[in-house]
């Protein structure tokens, strides 16, 4: 069954066709990180407009890359949620129309039900049920993935996502839009041990994270130096920064293994290319004798494959949708 999948929820328009939700036949994606970086964040309506000029030839590039006509397609899945709603709009608009047109189904896809699918692509034996640390710019939960569609929250963040976190430390440290590579190309270059940074504890929900108060600190510590004139070890500072958000993440993820009785872990979305945090996770898990599934770099950003994955398996549990399907600029992981 071949699905081509629709992914526009932010600054990259992504369109793919994957066949039985596990084999990649074509997965272009167009970035715009060069219109949002003089304004050092994604601007909605440039994403929109942006996503509008690139969507329609992006899909022809995905079918010829696939080598595929448009009557071989078998359903065509989206990203409905979350996301900047006039993003998805455009994504859910265009394939509507083109579900319409060609009268196949339409699947609805949550972005970070995508995320964790990215999963199936890179290791094809993998199967539920699992743990997944879902950590992106807008997201970052801790999710036990009961069944292919079926997935339960059991920790996340109280208010900033990780990935945000970065974007905003890079922002002050002088480093461009998006910070996650830049932070993490910087932080390469210091042991760290330099700044002493808080970590967030919820202590009605222990699985629960806050990188508010991180975000914070890295700021006043840049402004502090700025303002008096210190020299900032900058280095040393995105280190210790990363340090904080793995120290927050991983600890987290194996605990919440444990106490769902589980023993494989996956890592998804943006955050989990930073090579700090992946080089922790590969050390936990293996002390803790869980397996840890981490997807390739080209799969942890946004991309129309990892919709097409997780559409495959949506479409196999029935879950299709009419022409009335709305998008949601925020949605419960249902």
């Amino acid at each position: 069954m071949k699905i081509l999948g629709i992914e526009s929820s932010c600054d990259e328009t992504a369109v793919s066709i994957v066949e039985d939700g596990r084999r990649i036949l074509s997965n272009p994606v167009a970035s715009q990180i060069n219109l949002h970086a003089l304004y050092g964040g994604v601007v909605p309506e440039i994403a929109s407009r942006a996503h509008v000029e690139a969507i329609a030839g992006l899909t022809e590039q995905a079918l010829k890359d696939a080598g595929c006509q448009r009557d071989e397609i078998d359903a065509v899945a989206v990203t409905y949620a979350p996301g900047l709603i006039g993003a998805l709009l455009t994504g859910l608009s265009f394939a509507k129309s083109l579900a319409f047109a060609l009268k196949i189904d339409l699947i609805p896809v949550h972005h970070i039900k995508g995320h964790i699918a990215a999963n199936y692509l890179a290791f094809p034996d993998l199967k539920p049920p699992f743990l997944a640390l879902a950590i992106s710019g807008g997201n970052t939960m801790i999710i036990d993935v009961e069944d292919y569609t079926r997935m339960k929250i059991l920790g996340a963040t109280r208010d900033d996502a990780a990935g945000e976190c970065f974007d905003k430390a890079a922002r002050v440290l002088g480093l461009p839009y998006p910070g996650g590579k830049p932070m993490d190309d910087l932080a390469k270059q210091s042991r760290g041990g330099v700044y002493k940074l808080p970590l967030a504890r919820v202590t009605d929900a222990p699985l629960d994270m806050s990188f508010s108060g991180l975000k914070t600190a890295v700021v006043n510590i840049a402004h502090h130096a700025a303002q008096t004139g210190e020299d900032l070890d900058r280095a040393a500072l995105a280190r210790d920064f990363t340090r904080a958000v793995s120290d927050m993440l991983v600890p987290r993820a194996i605990q919440a293994a444990k106490i769902a009785g589980r023993d494989m872990l996956c890592a998804a979305g943006g955050v989990a290319a930073n090579s700090i945090i992946r080089e922790d996770l590969r050390r936990e898990c293996e002390e803790n004798k869980i397996q840890l599934y981490l997807p390739p770099l080209n799969l942890c950003g946004d991309n129309g494959a990892m919709i097409a994955a997780q559409g495959y398996y949506e479409y196999l549990a029935g879950h299709t949708a009419g022409m009335d399907l709305n998008a949601f600029a925020t949605r419960d992981l249902a």
